[in-house]
């Protein structure tokens, strides 16, 4: 009976980095400077190249004058996971296109999770898809945004 050989976890050359640590040191980099998320309670739950996950609750002073939360507050925090995932690559990035719809209505209290993906991109622009689900796994926001990729380098 052959014993199979352990497989070795592949290191990076020194001073190689690599898609993933950049996109971490990315993200980190933008939330210690990103009032306004910070603001919103929000956490960065996962962070892949071009795939970020964050998640905030909503709080009383975040609701409307029906006593649901301002659609305001949900774009915002999909807003953030749309900027945090389109910016993983290293190159300064930015929103110039947004839409979305609100399928159901969010509480106070709800814990919002935001899952943003790129679904296409190109040289200059990229295409990202943001499911926002609640504590239930409800979906109560599909936003849908388009960001320009600059030539300038992220300083993480």
């Amino acid at each position: 009976m052959s014993k199979r050989a352990k497989a070795k976890k592949i290191e990076p050359r020194a001073g190689v980095v690599t898609r993933q640590v950049l996109a971490e040191k990315v993200v980190a980099d933008m939330m210690s400077r990103d009032a306004y998320s910070k603001w919103l309670g929000i956490t960065i739950v996962d962070v892949r190249p071009k795939h970020v996950t964050v998640r905030a609750t909503v709080r009383p002073e975040m609701v409307n004058g029906f006593g649901v939360s301002h659609g305001g507050i949900v774009y915002s925090i999909a807003d953030s996971a749309l900027a945090f995932a389109s910016n993983t690559h290293g190159k300064v990035t930015v929103s110039i296109e947004n839409a979305i719809t609100y399928p159901a209505a969010v509480q106070i209290g709800d814990v919002l999770t935001a899952v943003a993906k790129s679904e296409a991109e190109s040289n200059r622009l990229g295409y990202y898809r943001v499911t926002v689900r609640n504590q239930k796994d409800e979906i109560v926001a599909l936003f849908r945004g388009t960001v320009y990729k600059t030539k300038d380098d992220h300083n993480a």
